[in-house]
């Protein structure tokens, strides 16, 4: 880091003329109050009219140039750093649990180059700053990947499919993975279908701000997921995330039918078409669906790990051009997962292109791009020829789980399967009838 990054003109002159660097405590009058904090770089794009400090309370402020009448060196220190030490377990009783680290924001520190985050974090350092892990688990870490959820593909996918069948077939009894939040949904729906009869809950669990701002939901989210990995009486694949905006409440999402609907609320994971499978809460798991898989032993349990990247998602628009599906045709894509309107619809110029295609051999199903409900073809006309053409609806499957599950059809199974696969509920990505609950949506 440079003694002072981000800093330049009067602010950076005014600075060095004092002999001060980021990470030294500095005394600055204004001309209303005065201010002692540590010095801190700046975002590289960020006005550079402004002196950031932090606070004693943990706060970053701006203080503006022209209301600064002097600034005093209080205490020389390096630049802020991140230093991890070993947890301590409580006892060799505990049960015994991995966490493997993925990367995201739950593993990230600000960047202040550019004002954002960056992956910084190991898995033992998430230990080192959530010494409750201490009290629950006996506590495994690895770091597997170290990457942003953006950078997900399907061959990490099957990476940490096998990474995870290794670890629960060694007997371990709680499986906690930290993932970025943009992408957790689309791993959790591949997690469901690669392991199959999961003897304990695999819990993927994120964080919207990263650990070392005030407002962070990184540990709470960790300790409610290491203990719902622990203590919950089902199996499977899950997403744990805040239940609301505070922290009362932990939310337990199916694997499959899990949705991001906002880019920054801690409560930004909601199920859809679906209660959530359970809460924690108060200190205990409160379960809301009938029929979760229970723990089981490991004997029956499998893997189906890999992932064919010759699929697409496609959201249809207003004037869409046919020839996207054909150049994709020509490069080898094997299926199509379609987003249309409402109740499963499109362009009626586009229906001559998807027969064709499937008459080729392409696979092609229809979800919707609405949240809630699911897709009807047989209400109107234009449905009907989709119908008629070969594409098949998929009831209320959310799209990227639809995405999800036919690039692991096609990557595990012969082509005479893939029908029969999809229209099957294999992990709960189905639901027999849809209920719009009180508060399902944001504001309520």
């Amino acid at each position: 880091m440079e003694k002072l990054d981000g800093y330049s003109g009067p602010i950076k002159r005014l600075l060095e003329e004092n002999n001060v660097r980021a990470g030294d405590v500095i005394r600055v009058v204004t001309v209303d109050r005065e201010y002692v904090g540590t010095v801190i770089p700046r975002y590289e794009y960020a006005s550079q009219d402004f002196l950031t400090l932090k606070l004693s309370n943990g706060y970053n402020i701006g203080i503006k140039f022209d209301r600064i009448l002097s600034i005093s060196l209080v205490e020389k220190h390096s630049p802020p750093s991140f230093k991890s030490t070993p947890p301590t377990f409580k006892g060799e009783n505990l049960p015994h649990a991995v966490i493997v680290s993925t990367g995201g924001t739950i593993a990230s520190r600000v960047d202040y180059r550019t004002g954002g985050v960056r992956p910084a974090l190991t898995a033992s350092d998430l230990l080192s700053v959530v010494p409750e892990l201490a009290e629950i688990a006996r506590v495994d870490a690895e770091v597997l990947f170290s990457i942003y959820s953006e950078n997900m593909t399907p061959s990490h996918w099957t990476i940490l499919s096998k990474k995870l069948h290794d670890y629960i077939s060694r007997g371990y009894e709680g499986v906690v993975v930290t993932h970025g939040t943009d992408t957790m949904g689309y791993t959790a729906a591949a997690l469901s279908f690669a392991l199959k009869n999961t003897p304990v809950p695999i819990i993927l669990v994120g964080s919207q701000r990263s650990s070392d701002r005030p407002s962070s939901d990184a540990s709470l989210n960790l300790i409610s997921a290491m203990r719902a990995s622990i203590e919950a009486p089902f199996s499977g694949v899950y997403v744990l995330m805040h239940g609301w905006v505070s922290d009362e409440r932990m939310a337990i999402h199916l694997g499959t039918k899990v949705r991001k609907l906002h880019t920054s609320r801690r409560d930004a994971f909601k199920s859809v078409n679906t209660k959530p499978a359970a809460l924690y809460e108060n200190g205990k798991i409160h379960v809301l669906l009938d029929n979760l898989p229970k723990r089981r032993p490991p004997s029956d349990f499998e893997i189906f790990p890999n992932f064919d990247e010759k699929v697409a998602l496609i959201k249809f628009y207003p004037n869409m051009d046919p020839e996207i599906f054909m150049h994709l045709h020509s490069r080898g894509y094997r299926g199509f997962i379609l987003e249309g309107f409402g109740l499963g619809h499109v362009n009626s110029a586009l229906i001559p292109v998807l027969r064709k295609l499937i008459r080729d051999g392409v696979f092609v199903f229809m979800t919707s791009q609405c949240i809630f409900g699911r897709v009807r073809l047989t209400v109107y006309d234009t449905g009907r020829d989709l119908l008629e053409a070969g594409v098949i609806p998929l009831e209320d499957m959310l799209p990227e789980t639809a995405f999800v599950k036919l690039s692991w059809c096609l990557g595990n199974f012969g082509e005479d399967k893939v029908l029969d696969i999809m229209k099957a509920n294999i992990a709960n990505e189905y639901s027999s009838r849809t209920v719009l609950e009180e508060g399902e949506c944001f504001g309520n």
